[in-house]
């Protein structure tokens, strides 16, 4: 019994040492070292190193220096490609580190206020409405289980583009006594439904009970452009369909050139709103290809001018973004770009594809006094820290105008098509 004693008590202690190691500062800094740093061509990256460790390069495309004191190193990458750093103790090797040395892209910051208009893959159903039959009033789309959300894709295996395709199909079922074979997505499935028109019996007429839709329009931010494809993103989020509020299924569509007209101010629990309208001249400056939840995406005409920041700018990846001071670009009169300082409150490092990045705040008191701080319109600015474009604003804080989410660029970049880890040479 006292063998049993004398051992639980050892094991006691020797689980408090082991707790008691992990709250050291050496074992709580090493446990901090990443296993894998990302790093642009020519960019300077700081790492801290736990006590008495040295980080040691073992490829000549990085560079690793020591920095005011011996916890404090530089990692200066020259060209791209995977290399591997040691951290060391005492000479002896105790950790690897991966570092990926990236191609220095740089794309062109937009800031321009763009005029949207989406054309839907098929028709879209918003909504249902009762047809005054001689039997009283029923709907044939919701009898048929077509429901609002669902997008008709065919009708007897015809293609539906339009909202005027549908008439003919409806008309002709109405005379034939056939019934209508419609094909629908609905959650991504294909599914097929049968429809049987009503007639109305006021004005003779065939009708399915089923509200329709098949195009959208709007104003919202270029973020970039990539001066090499002129591949572009916009918005920073996807546009849903104002009744269903359902992501909009693009089949083509098209950003035109838009001019702010005035600013219907934020306040709590009240978003505000940029008006706008689509310049005179209706020049289509691009198409649109996709919808995505990080924004609009597609291939420009031709390159763009926002003033002053024509240069094309590098990239930050999520890590690199920092909390503290930033500016974005936007438009709040007419159609002249304009730079305004906002600060990141807080930024996640995200190693998979995610939306709300970043919280950032509006600072800048001229623009706080002309918006009250983020508003409807304002979606897709890009957001710039220290000479990199990190990433765009997308939401306003309900209770908050003056603050909300921006995404991260990286996403944005890879949903246009861009690979940030590809080699190339940038265009001037």
């Amino acid at each position: 019994m006292y063998k049993d004693l004398l051992r639980r008590m050892i094991g006691v202690i020797l689980l408090g040492c082991l707790v008691g190691i992990g709250f050291l500062s050496p074992v709580r800094e090493y446990v901090k070292m990443p296993k894998s740093i990302t790093v642009f061509e020519g960019q300077q990256i700081i790492q801290s190193l736990p006590a008495g460790t040295t980080l040691q390069q073992e490829e000549q495309n990085i560079y690793t220096t020591v920095m005011k004191s011996e916890k404090i190193v530089s990692i200066q990458a020259t060209t791209n490609g995977d290399s591997m750093a040691t951290l060391e103790a005492a000479s002896f090797p105790i950790k690897k580190m991966d570092v990926k040395v990236l191609s220095d892209l740089k794309v062109v910051p937009g800031g321009q206020s763009i005029g949207v208009k989406l054309n839907t893959l098929g028709v879209l159903i918003v909504g249902h409405h009762l047809v005054n039959t001689s039997n009283g009033k029923q709907s044939p789309g919701e009898i048929a289980d077509i429901q609002v959300g669902d997008i008709i894709t065919k009708i007897n295996g015809k293609n539906i583009k339009k909202m005027g395709d549908v008439s003919p199909f409806v008309r002709e079922s109405g005379e034939s006594r056939h019934p209508l074979d419609v094909t629908i997505i609905r959650d991504g499935k294909t599914l097929h439904k049968t429809l049987v028109p009503l007639q109305d019996k006021n004005d003779q007429s065939y009708r399915i009970g089923l509200y329709i839709r098949d195009s959208a329009a709007g104003v919202g931010t270029l973020t970039f452009y990539d001066p090499m494809s002129f591949k572009y993103g916009a918005l920073g989020h996807v546009i849903s369909d104002m009744d269903t509020k359902k992501p909009i299924k693009v089949n083509n569509g098209e950003i035109l050139g838009s001019t702010v007209t005035s600013i219907e101010k934020g306040s709590n629990g009240h978003p505000g709103e940029k008006l706008a309208r689509f310049s005179n001249d209706k020049k289509v400056l691009g198409d649109i290809s996709k919808n995505s939840p990080f924004g609009i995406f597609g291939k420009l005409n031709d390159k763009l001018s926002n003033g002053g920041w024509n240069k094309p700018l590098p990239i930050a990846l999520s890590d690199q973004v920092k909390e503290g001071p930033a500016k974005i670009l936007t438009v709040v009169d007419g159609s002249k770009v304009r730079e305004f300082e906002v600060d990141v409150i807080s930024s996640v490092p995200q190693k998979f594809p995610a939306t709300k990045g970043m919280v950032i705040k509006i600072t800048d008191p001229e623009l706080l006094k002309i918006t009250g701080g983020i508003v409807q319109g304002m979606s897709g600015s890009p957001i710039i820290q220290n000479g990199r474009i990190i990433g765009a604003v997308t939401h306003v804080f309900v209770n908050d105008p003056t603050s909300g989410y921006g995404v991260h660029i990286e996403w944005m970049l890879d949903e246009a098509g861009i690979n940030i880890y590809e080699e190339r040479k940038q265009a001037s």
